[in-house]
């Protein structure tokens, strides 16, 4: 009989892990024979579990989650964000969604700038006028109409349940929404009591969400025109005004997600499969892999000092190329082939030094003759007829812009600071930009999400993405070295500590513990500056394993989960 499976909260394992080395045994995922959904919330992963068990399809799941995130994972999950899905069919068809928010039509460069040209503080992360248009409705409906074989009713009814009955806090999201209380009460024209306790939340208290529950059943009659036509688009609209913001009935009407060519790229006799632009995720984890792929990882320790120093100094060419070349292709030519061809990370790499720290103020992007968050949240899904979705979807900060639209219960996204509000100015994540990610009137802004399917001689491997802002694509790219040169199971790999450099500012984060100490040592003699941070990260993947079962690996940095049968 099958049966929805449920992975534990494998937080000591983190912490395990995080103390290298150990002697105990690896930890080990969720084993499932057919199917597999892997999410940031227990009751998200049953419900997408719920509807494969049904006779929907991996697209069909997907669906079902994104909403379901929408109510019980309010910090990134959303209706009033957007993100990428990366798809792969059993036979073989693959493809690319884009379904990033876009700047208003009545946006432009300077709209954050005051009348010195200083950028106004917290004007494109706070408030109103950090949203974009949302993408994520569009997203679902347009993934569905392509894929889809459930009817769509049947897949949004869940969380229009969820919302409308309510669901119980655990102790990191009653947490969660006590941090941004000061927050809401400061963006919003209405407070949203829904969100609001006077005496603070506790876990296992109840949030119901009759607003929001509205919402998603103007979705479930009407598809995507439920959402940005009509009353939905409406009440949008009216919060726009009371606040300020810029979001326009012609904004909503006229948004589409859009059908890209993936990213596709081989490392180590394996197919890589990722988001390209708007995204800037595929083409960096192209590089990061082909950069390091002659030496020889396998042999070296996880985190020994030449690993770190060899991946330090592969992000931060990386990152500085992403900062000049990448941006919306709709609206800027970016040298995609150029920038993931091999010869041109070897070109990019010929300045390595195996001994010494490259300095940042000496990096610079690459030159062609020719043109040229911290909350966000991932899940992973396979079916048992082999389909593979992988989706990064986002409000980019923690509650996004904080507003909420009044009437209609969902949080806009603030991805308006994920543009280049000024050139060589750092966004919430210290990420620079420069001329290809300005804002300009229906753009879409560069992401760094990187949603990725792996084949192996033509079959599924893996799965696999994460939340993290800039962290992102170097957490995908630690994860799949952790499996494919180092050996690890998906649950191992996804929990493993890990570390980051992003070129700008000039510093190696890593997490509590996760670099030895003598390791430490080595990197700062090699001319490495490193800083402690939490966790970098949730990445949440499934691999298929030899005899054909699934293991899927939940993030134990925060409350995900993996559930299949």
């Amino acid at each position: 009989m099958h049966r929805i499976a449920t992975l534990f909260f494998a937080c000591t394992l983190f912490f395990s892990a995080c103390n290298t080395p150990v002697e105990e045994a690896p930890p080990v995922g969720l084993l499932a024979d057919s199917a597999m959904v892997v999410s940031a919330h227990p009751l998200a992963s049953e419900v997408g579990a719920d509807i494969l068990k049904q006779g929907g399809n991996a697209v069909d799941a997907a669906v079902a989650v994104q909403f379901a995130l929408a109510v019980v994972y309010p910090v990134a999950g959303n209706i009033g964000g957007g993100g990428f899905m990366v798809s792969r069919m059993h036979d073989g068809e693959l493809s690319a969604l884009d379904f990033r928010e876009r700047a208003p039509f009545s946006g432009g460069r300077d709209m954050y700038l005051d009348s010195l040209g200083e950028v106004i503080p917290k004007s494109s992360t706070l408030g109103h006028l950090a949203a974009g248009v949302p993408g994520s409705v569009a997203g679902m409906y347009t993934a569905h109409q392509r894929y889809g074989t459930l009817p769509w009713e049947q897949l949004v009814q869940p969380a229009i349940d969820l919302a409308a009955n309510g669901f119980l806090l655990t102790e990191k999201e009653a947490r969660s929404y006590n941090s941004h209380r000061e927050r809401f009460l400061e963006a919003n024209t209405v407070a949203p009591a829904f969100l609001l306790n006077e005496s603070g939340w506790n876990p296992g208290d109840s949030v119901v969400m009759k607003d929001l529950a509205w919402t998603l059943t103007q979705v479930r009659d009407m598809g995507a025109e439920g959402f940005y036509t009509g009353e939905v688009a409406k009440k949008i609209v009216a919060e726009m005004v009371r606040g300020n913001g810029m979001i326009s009935l012609d904004d909503l009407a006229e948004y589409e997600a859009v059908w890209r060519d993936p990213v596709v790229f081989s490392y180590r006799g394996h197919r890589i499969i990722s988001m390209p632009p708007a995204s800037s995720g595929g083409i960096a984890l192209a590089q990061l892999l082909q950069m390091v792929e002659s030496y020889p990882l396998a042999d070296w320790e996880p985190h020994s000092a030449e690993k770190v120093h060899l991946f330090t100094e592969a992000e931060r060419r990386v990152y500085a190329d992403r900062s000049t070349h990448l941006g919306d292709t709709d609206f800027y030519p970016v040298p995609r082939e150029s920038l993931i061809d091999a010869a041109y990370a070897t070109q990019r790499m010929a300045s390595f030094d195996a001994e010494q720290a490259t300095d940042s103020e000496d990096i610079a992007s690459g030159e062609f003759s020719g043109p040229k968050s911290e909350e966000t949240t991932h899940f992973s899904i396979v079916d048992a007829q082999g389909n593979a979705v992988s989706i990064t979807t986002t409000l980019n900060g923690g509650m996004g812009s904080h507003v909420v639209v009044d009437g209609a219960g969902f949080l806009l996204n603030n991805e308006m600071d994920d543009f280049s509000i000024k050139p060589g100015y750092p966004n919430a994540y210290g990420l620079i930009g420069a001329e290809a990610n300005a804002i300009e009137p229906g753009k879409r802004m560069l992401s760094s999400m990187t949603p990725t399917i792996i084949e192996k001689d033509g079959q599924l491997k893996m799965v696999v993405g994460t939340p993290g802002g800039s962290t992102i694509i170097t957490s995908v790219f630690q994860t799949i070295v952790n499996v494919l040169d180092h050996g690890m199971g998906m649950q191992e790999a996804v929990a493993y500590p890990r570390f980051h450099h992003q070129w700008k500012p000039n510093l190696v984060y890593h997490e509590v513990d996760a670099i030895p100490s003598e390791i430490r040592n080595a990197l700062q003699n090699m001319g490495h500056t490193l800083q402690e941070r939490g966790g970098i990260g949730r990445v949440d993947a499934i691999l298929i394993l030899e005899d054909g079962k699934l293991e899927g690996g939940a993030d134990p940095r925060g409350d995900d989960m993996a559930a299949g049968y």
